[in-house]
């Protein structure tokens, strides 16, 4: 790999850049209008403009930037994180197109990005789980159900959600029947699907995530914990490494069901790959 094209912006492109050099690798930064002045783009040996300042007419339109990688011979696609990092399409066509794409294969983002087909994925890697419905529920009659079955207080989620997005706590039957189709609307317009599903509300817990990295030779290690459990409307606000509060027995069983998790969802299989784990082996009660 000699060249590679970060699909991102800011510090994030920076760090990027920086390992970069490092290793002996020419950058190619994207950039919108509003930020052809910003260090990154700058730092990076080529630079191209890839449209406006909005993000939609930007740094998200897939095609463009893979274009544009090919027209400038870059080897690879580098996302970094948000924007296009978790496109399932976007890691496909990088790859059809013939560049390496740095980051999770296309097969284990579509697969991880459905959080009902994430949980059987877990259940049959022997990782455990917050107990739910392990289907989505289409009606609020069908919600009320389930939740008798797993008990109150409930999380109601999005199958396709992300960033804290189409996910609301449930006390009682009566919140859980006036948010059910809000929920649903939420997650048609935010992801473009309306699959929701039920899991158990953890009170008293803290959100603890592993950081895994596979080698895309089929070998998957972890890089430790952070704890992410300073939140604001279920977004994370501060990440802490090491976490201050975790027993080392914990850490380290939370550390290998994490590897676990990676092997079992095809991170490390070909092509770079890591995948920040979190949710299903994240969330450790306090008690």
């Amino acid at each position: 790999m000699k060249k590679v094209l970060i699909a991102n912006r800011g510090e994030i492109a920076r760090r990027i850049i920086r390992t970069c050099k490092r290793l002996g690798i020419s950058t190619v930064a994207v950039h919108s209008e509003a930020d052809a002045e910003l260090p990154y783009v700058k730092e990076a040996d080529e630079a191209v403009l890839i449209g406006p300042a909005q993000v939609a007419q930007s740094y998200l339109q897939a095609d463009r930037i893979i274009e544009e990688a090919k027209r400038l011979k870059a080897d690879a696609i580098h996302p970094g994180y948000g924007l296009l990092s978790e496109n399932a399409a976007f890691a496909k066509k990088t790859e059809d197109a013939g560049l390496l794409f740095i980051g999770p294969a296309a097969g284990t983002i579509e697969k991880m990005g459905d959080k009902i087909e994430a949980r059987r994925t877990m259940q049959a890697a022997g990782v455990p789980v917050v107990p739910g419905t392990e289907e989505g529920v289409a009606t609020a009659e069908e919600a009320l159900r389930e939740a008798a079955r797993i008990g109150y207080p409930i999380m109601l989620k999005a199958s396709a959600g992300g960033g804290g997005i189409g996910m609301i706590r449930c006390e009682n039957e009566q919140a859980l029947t006036q948010q059910f189709d809000s929920v649903k609307n939420r997650a048609k317009a935010y992801f473009g699907d309306d699959l929701v599903f039920l899991e158990k509300f953890l009170p008293e817990a803290r959100h603890i995530e592993v950081q895994i990295f596979g080698d895309g030779n089929g070998n998957v290690l972890h890089l430790f914990e952070r704890n992410c459990s300073v939140q604001r409307r279920n977004q994370k606000v501060i990440e802490e490494s090491p976490s201050p509060a975790l027993p080392e027995e914990t850490r380290r069983a939370l550390c290998e069901a994490a590897v676990r998790a990676g092997r079992r969802s095809g991170t490390g299989m070909p092509g770079l790959s890591s995948l920040s784990w979190t949710g299903i082996t994240g969330f450790i009660s306090s008690r």
